[in-house]
């Protein structure tokens, strides 16, 4: 079977891109020119030259020496598995240009939550430190787009779970942030999902292999490979001075710190130094735990805060956890892709601040459910829109405190992705404050 180990190899060859989304896009531009390209998506309508998958989309791939799949698309799905029994390589962009890439000057970050933070927290103390650096892959392009130049600086690489099980090379440090729950419909099981979140570790090539130090990871250190080494959160106010808030935010700072240190050689004391100069030129991405707004009616005080990239579990948690002492009125929900809800059912049931659940789709009637099971005490609402969502949870505040969306769902049954509904949540926010 024909197996690439970078671009060059497919010179001449057919090529399938299955998948025609940005990871698509960025690939197909890249081998335009050079093989013979046939270009699949699922969806109809994408452009004249893509063809669809149920409608011979299929049979056209199986006659390519190699696929490209786009992360979006399920590694063990019925049709990518018959590909391969039909003597097809099924392998990713991302994975070829990792091949084609020197590994030791690239950084791969990984975790249910908190990738995206480490890798803008990586990128920006690397800055802080003189050198250059680009943040790249799931945070922002694709690193084989023929538009991004890699030939030099640092590489910070955000590697989503759908990413890491095509990935057969490891660069040289892996960061592992944080292992939940979460994309459970596209891996199968929760512990499928956790065994090929952790793939890239074992990885084969030498390489340091940095995790968060707490005990869902410790549990699975049989399946973490590469050079181990915990990581404590950092206990100075570093995440503090950076504008990030939570605790959740200085296990990120600490595993940015020591990724740094990695990498340049530099002491953590010189980088911390480095750091806490520039420290107000750092901006937190939106969308993580991000004051949108904030307005004061008779001396009381309500907050907006957009939590919308928290798409699992785990980051709700980490933010119902950084306002445990204030009234929350938080949005939840969205699209359903069979996540466990009992521990943040658990969570909302157990909080002393008076709190109020605002649900939307079919994921937050199944969380509406469950926090049911535990308790008829905590205040409930289902919302249809996001307008009904924040008005229902501005109302519930009457002594104040913080509306919070977090939704511990994907977006796609309203939305395209999180960031419109986001947007969506801002736009309506302050719209209701004018």
């Amino acid at each position: 079977m024909f197996r690439p180990t970078g671009f060059a190899d497919l010179e001449g060859r057919r090529v399938g891109i299955f998948g025609y989304g940005v990871e698509g896009r960025a690939a197909a531009a890249r081998l335009r020119g050079v093989a013979d390209l046939v270009i699949v998506d699922d969806a109809e309508g994408v452009s004249d030259e893509v063809l669809v998958t149920d409608r011979g989309g299929i049979e056209a791939l199986a006659t390519c020496d190699v696929v490209l799949k786009s992360p979006g698309i399920p590694r063990r799905r019925a049709d990518v598995l018959e590909l391969e029994r039909e003597g097809v390589t099924v392998t990713s962009a991302l994975n070829l240009w990792l091949h084609d890439t020197d590994l030791d000057r690239v950084v791969a970050v990984t975790g249910t939550k908190g990738k995206s933070t480490t890798t803008s927290l990586i990128t920006f103390f690397l800055a802080c430190l003189g050198q250059r650096a680009q943040r790249l892959g799931n945070i922002g392009q694709p690193p084989y787009d023929p538009s991004v130049d890699t030939s030099e600086g640092w590489l910070v690489l955000e590697v989503s779970s759908f990413q890491v099980v095509d990935i057969d090379v490891a660069p040289r440090v892996v960061v592992v942030t944080s292992l939940g729950e979460d994309h459970v419909d596209w891996h199968g099981s929760l512990e499928q999902y956790r065994h090929d979140k952790l793939s890239l570790t074992r990885a084969p090539g030498e390489h340091v292999t940095l995790v968060a130090d707490n005990p869902t990871l410790r549990d699975h250190e049989t399946q973490i490979g590469g050079t181990l080494h915990y990581v404590a959160n950092d206990s100075t106010s570093l995440a503090t001075s950076l504008g990030l808030i939570g605790e959740h935010n200085d296990g990120n700072v600490a595993l940015a710190l020591v990724a740094a240190a990695t990498l340049t050689g530099e002491s953590l004391d010189a980088i911390r130094a480095a750091v806490e100069r520039r420290a107000s030129e750092f901006t937190p991405l939106r969308g993580r735990l991000t004051l949108v707004a904030s307005e004061s009616i008779d001396s009381v005080t309500l907050r907006y805060v957009d939590d919308g990239l928290a798409t699992s579990v785990l980051p709700t948690l980490a933010a119902l956890e950084v306002f445990s002492d204030v009234a929350v009125a938080l949005i939840a929900g969205g699209f359903d892709r069979g996540v466990d809800y009992a521990e943040l059912a658990d969570a909302l049931v157990a909080r002393s601040a008076p709190t109020t659940l605002i649900t939307m789709g079919n994921a937050g009637a199944r969380l509406s459910d469950e926090v049911r099971l535990r308790s008829h005490d905590l205040i409930q609402h289902a919302a249809s829109t996001m307008l009904e969502a924040v008005t229902l949870a501005r109302n519930s505040l009457d002594a104040g405190g913080v509306v919070l969306l977090s939704p511990a769902a994907p977006s796609f049954d309203l939305y395209r992705n999180w960031e419109e509904r986001s947007d969506d949540f801002t736009t309506i926010v302050r719209s209701l404050l004018l």
